[in-house]
Parts: structure tokens; sequence; C-alpha cells
């Protein structure tokens, strides 16, 4: 077990004040991987404080300066690879594999990529006789979730920084060990103190001074709704900038002419990545009402494919949830869907004969539109297959939750698919299986959060706009 006493403000390891420990599990073994410090109100105002402080001469800085930290800061992550992707995977549960390329490789990349944006960036731009100029917003307070924990800080923290901003983070308390490894990493990239700075805890302590403190210019904020909501309920006493990514409730649309075996494979494989635990995740599958049996058939073959286990043996394709609660929390959620009649087709409440880990069954339920299901934020490995009678209803049905996230659309013409996704009201659509795209915005329509991650879109959340009216040049 790993014990670390300290927060990282202002350029040092600062010994924690309080004696409290928040504990972290390995998702496999259920044991005590590592410890960390709860954090103090006046812990997260010290760091507060550093990073006004250090903001001036940061902000100042040439672009090329902040770029080239950025760059460092993506070759140390490169070099503990293997360290990051063995910690993330115990935390997580997601299998090592995987991690190693989707946990670590994926905000590797971003650390460069944001460099790139950074140096490429258009700064300033005359406007008729103004010069329209962007400048890094200020201090910006990150709070970030357990399930992409190193991707979540990465989206955050790297633009920020990138931009000119200068950070307080407060990573998840479930999984703080990965955040703790790049504090390190940051801290050997050099950068000058008060830059960023990291304060363990929990959100009603630590995350409720970064939402209200009046030295924190914004909040980028990551989790649930209910949090979401409160987040901006405490922000908005001081008029702060506000980007939220929150919760979701996919549809993937399956059309009556797409290549259904596709589609269905496709579909089970966007919701069941992270063992559900993606706040993106296709956990809606949307299919033709005389279609349902064939879907069925096509759904249990597919699942039968997903088998589950430690996220550190090699055959593991799905792992554990990241905690009890969250666990307890799934099969509740299966459990209402069956006692609502749903048709299990595969899995169910029984967790996987595991003597330790937080394991629940990859599960698929045939529901009602209107079941508690089919509206839910679920985060885990359960999909539900909801038969519509033709497209409208099919458009009616992924519009009629409170999310707006992402989503699928299968059909066998691009164009067709293109035309129904433009009538979903969500973030992000899949076209026939169509990759994610790092540098495209991220985020959401309705409660599941507004602003946007990644790529220049991310960036320029980061961003105040100042318009300097200038002298119009007389005639000759």
């Amino acid at each position: 077990m790993t014990t670390y006493p300290s927060h990282y403000i202002n350029g040092q390891w600062v010994k924690a004040q309080s004696a409290e420990t928040l504990p972290v599990y390995d998702s496999s073994t259920e044991e005590v991987m590592a410890t960390v410090p709860a954090g103090t109100a006046l812990e997260a105002e010290r760091a507060v404080l550093a990073a006004r402080a250090a903001f001036d001469a940061w902000a100042a800085l040439p672009v090329e300066t902040r770029a080239a930290y950025l760059d460092k800061v993506a070759a140390g992550l490169k070099a503990r690879t293997d360290e990051m992707a063995l910690t993330i995977a115990r935390e997580v549960g997601m299998p090592l594999k995987m991690a190693r390329a989707v946990q670590v490789g994926g905000p590797t990349w971003h650390w460069g990529n944001f460099a790139k944006i950074a140096r490429n960036f258009e700064w300033e731009k005359k406007v008729g006789n103004s010069l329209v100029v962007r400048e890094p917003i200020g201090v910006v307070g990150c709070i970030t979730p357990w399930n992409f924990p190193l991707s979540q800080i990465t989206l955050k923290i790297a633009p920020a920084l990138a931009a000119g901003c200068t950070v307080v983070l407060k990573p998840s308390e479930i999984a703080p060990v990965n955040a703790m490894i790049l504090a390190e990493i940051i801290h050997e990239a050099g950068l000058p103190p008060g830059v960023f700075n990291l304060v363990n805890g929990m959100g009603p302590v630590v995350g409720e001074v970064l939402a209200t403190h009046p030295e924190v210019d914004m909040v980028s904020f990551t989790g649930s709704t209910r949090a979401g909501k409160r987040v901006s309920e405490l922000a908005s006493q001081s008029v702060k900038r506000v980007a939220l990514e929150l919760g979701g409730k996919s549809a993937s649309v399956i059309l009556d002419d797409a290549d259904m075996e596709a589609a269905v494979k496709g579909t089970i494989s966007a919701c069941m990545l992270n063992s559900g635990q993606t706040c993106s995740a296709h956990t809606r599958m949307l299919v033709p009402a005389g279609r349902y049996d064939e879907v069925k058939a096509l759904a249990k073959t597919v699942i039968a494919r997903f088998s589950v286990g430690p996220s550190l043996e090699e055959t593991s394709k799905l792992g554990p949830l990241v905690s009890a609660n969250q666990r307890d929390r799934v099969l509740g959620f299966i459990r209402t869907g069956i006692e609502e009649g749903a048709d299990v087709i595969a899995g169910g409440d029984q967790p996987p004969a595991f003597e330790k880990g937080y394991f629940v069954q990859p599960t698929i339920l045939g529901i009602k539109a209107t079941d508690t299901l089919a509206q839910e934020e679920i985060f885990g490995p359960v999909l539900v297959v909801i038969p519509y009678k033709d497209e409208e209803e099919a458009v009616a049905i992924a519009n009629s939750t409170i999310y707006g996230l992402g989503g699928g659309v299968w059909s066998g013409s691009d164009e067709h698919a293109m035309k129904v996704a433009r009538r979903i009201r969500t973030g992000q659509v899949d076209i026939n299986g169509g990759p994610f795209n790092a540098n495209a915005p991220f985020g959401g329509y309705k409660q599941s959060g507004n602003g946007r991650e990644a790529g220049v879109y991310g960036f320029e959340e980061f961003l105040e706009l100042k318009s300097l009216q200038l002298k119009p040049v007389a005639a000759a």
C-alpha cells in the first residue's frame, strides 16, 4: 500500500494539515492500494491563492514557452506509461491492456496536441477598427471524475495551462493515485510554482471552495448531473464561467435498412467500454419492433464474447466496477428493470462468481421507452433494448430523456443515418460506427452539460475575448 501524505501547492509537496485520509481500493481485489490526505478548506484556499499569485507571470510567458512545458509533461507521461496504466487498471477496473491504450495513451497524446493547438492558434484578429484578442480567463478550478480519471484531468488542465491559465485540481477521491503521479511528472517538468496545484479531498469540502472562491475565475467540472447543478449554483454567486460535462443516456438508433449484425455488435461495444462506466456510453439500443427477436439473438451471441475478470488478467474483456457502492447501485437498477417487467436477454442481477471484486454481469434487458431504465443513467454494463414502430418514434424516443451527450445512428447509407442524426438533440453522434475523433468537440445538450472539451474547441473554453477599439487612420 502506498501512502501519500501531502498535497501539491505552490510548486512543492505540502504535508496535509489533517490526519484524516481517504482509502483507495483495488477494484478487483477490494484491498486498499493507497491512501491520500483528506484536504481541508484552508488547504484548498491556499492552493487558490498560489494559483492567483502565479497567474500574471504565467499568462505573460510566450506561447512557445508554455507549449514546451506541455511537451515535457507528455514525455514524462510516456516514460511512466506502464506505471500509470497499472494504477488506473487497479483504481478503475479497466483491463490493463485497454487501460494502457485508452486511459494513458489518449491523455499523453492530448498533452502534446494542446501544445500544438496553442502554437498554431490565432490569438489576435482585426475586425474593422478593432483588434480582437484572446486572453486566458484566469484561475481555473478543475473537479474531475473517477471513470476516465487521467483523461478528464488532462482535458481540463492541459488546455488551461496552454491558454495561460493557472489551475487548482481536485481529483476524484475514488481514483486519485493517477493524479498524484501526474503531479510528480508536472513537478519534474519544472513548471513555475503556483501554476499547477493539487488538493485531494471531498467535493463538499475542497470542491465547494473552488466553486465559491472569489479568486477562481472558472470552474470546469465533470461528474453527475446532480453534482453539476450544485457546482453551478455555488459558482453563480460570483458569476464564474462554468463548464460542465455531466451525465448521459445515449441512444444507438438502428434503422431498418442497417446491417443489423454490425449495428448490434457496434452498439454493445459502445455500451460496454470500461464496464459501462462511460458518460457517453450507448446504453439504449433502439430497434425496429418487427426485428426485435432477430436483435435478441444477435445480442446474445455478441455479449457472450465479453469475458469478465480481474483487470490484471490478460483474458478479461470487462473488469469490475470501481467500487462496492457503484456495484450495488447498478445491481439495484437491474432489479428495478426486472421488477418492471424487463425481458432479460442476457445477464441479470446475480454477480459473477468471484470471491473478491466489484463485478457485475454484462446485462441486456428488453424494456419500454417509459421504463425507469430508459431514463436513468445506470453507469454500469447494462444495455436496454427498446423497440420502435417507425422512424418518427425512434427520434422521439432518442430525444425523450433529460440528457444529450452521445449517440449513434446505423443505416444502410451514411446519408440516411446523417439525416436522422441531425434530428437527435445530442452533442456527438456516431454514424455507422464512426470512430472517436479526439480533435472533435466533446460535450452535451440539455442536462448533459455545457461547454466543450478536446481539440481547439476545448482550448477556447479557457480564453476570454477582448476588443481593442483603434482610432481609424485618416484618409490621405
